[in-house]
């Protein structure tokens, strides 16, 4: 168990997020636990591959250190949609996570847990996470080779046993369930393998999919990101299964934001999803504004164009950070 005097590493923002608005960030994990390697991670290589779940903070830690922000916050006026489980590590290894949440649902906040799902198939991880009013699940591939290579499981865990769990878990939980792909370049970004992602994510019914990509620097440096014709690849495929999708290619902090500024509009919306040329010019026209915007966009490498049959589309530039 984790020591108190370390709990002042547990909250962290608010920051802005596309998926949860204003969100406070909760870190029950301490570095590196998790149940997962991603060769994509941001937070550094995993130094305790785990799948057994314990305890690391007392839930009344969890929840004074909760409080007192949450105050601290109001006293500001600074606004939070979401109390959210986002860790240094997985989550669901926290065995106290049910109760944290009930908790924490007593201080009039929607509580929200992004998890990367491997440990879903345990009766208690599902009972715990159908607390939580919005569960994000990381479902980077349905393929078991390409989830070894891109996702370095604990050793027990099975993909199959998984992704039955998720099944499972979408059938009961009755809060808004969200799942993300993380595509990396020569892993699990051809067109087969998204199709065969996007067939598994489009039988749970999940309210929203998002499609990211590497933004940030990776624990594995050969790791890159797919370019802008991939990604509209995979947003067509995932269109097409009827999956309500959106991509985060970065720009996070401005993407819930819209202004009379057209060029802010039309980058911020093509960060979340490719735009139609036809779509384009219809907006451009609506709003009175001439087509030349478009050139210079993409003149200024903020705007890509690619096709996807026979169709072209406007996508914002990836910036990697």
């Amino acid at each position: 168990m984790i020591m108190e005097e370390n709990s002042k590493l547990i909250i962290f923002g608010p920051v802005p997020s596309r998926r949860l608005g204003r969100s406070l960030g909760i870190n029950n994990i301490p570095p590196k636990n998790c149940s997962y390697s991603c060769v994509y991670c941001q937070v550094g290589k995993t130094s305790n591959v785990q799948a057994h779940r314990q305890t690391f903070y007392e839930p009344e830690v969890i929840f004074n250190n909760t409080d007192q922000k949450l105050r601290s916050l109001k006293e500001q006026n600074e606004p939070v949609d979401y109390l959210t489980f986002v860790s240094d590590g997985e989550p669901t290894l926290d065995v106290n996570l049910g109760r944290h949440i009930e908790l924490l649902k007593l201080l009039g906040t929607r509580v929200a847990v992004i998890t990367n799902a491997s440990l879903i198939w345990q009766k208690e991880v599902q009972d715990d996470l159908c607390k939580a009013d919005l569960v994000s699940l990381k479902i980077d591939a349905a393929n078991e080779d390409i989830w070894h290579k891109i996702n370095n499981p604990q050793t027990t865990l099975n993909l199959g046993k998984i992704l039955q769990g998720v099944l499972a878990f979408s059938n009961q939980y009755k809060g808004e369930l969200l799942t993300e792909t993380m595509l990396v370049q020569d892993i699990n970004d051809k067109a087969e393998d998204i199709e065969n992602t996007a067939n598994f994510i489009a039988g749970i019914k999940a309210k929203k999919s998002f499609i990211s990509v590497p933004i940030r620097p990776p624990v594995e440096k050969w790791v890159k990101s797919p370019n802008e014709e991939v990604i509209n690849t995979a947003y067509q495929i995932f269109k097409e299964k009827n999956i309500n999708v959106e991509t985060i290619i970065g720009y996070e902090g401005d993407s819930f934001f819209f202004s009379g500024n057209i060029e802010k509009n039309l980058l911020s919306i093509a960060s979340v999803h490719p735009l139609r040329e036809e779509s384009v010019r219809e907006f451009l026209k609506r709003t009175k504004t001439d087509e030349n915007i478009i050139r210079k966009l993409l003149a200024e490498d903020k705007l890509k164009e690619v096709r996807y049959k026979d169709k072209n589309f406007y996508v914002r530039k990836l910036a990697i950070l």
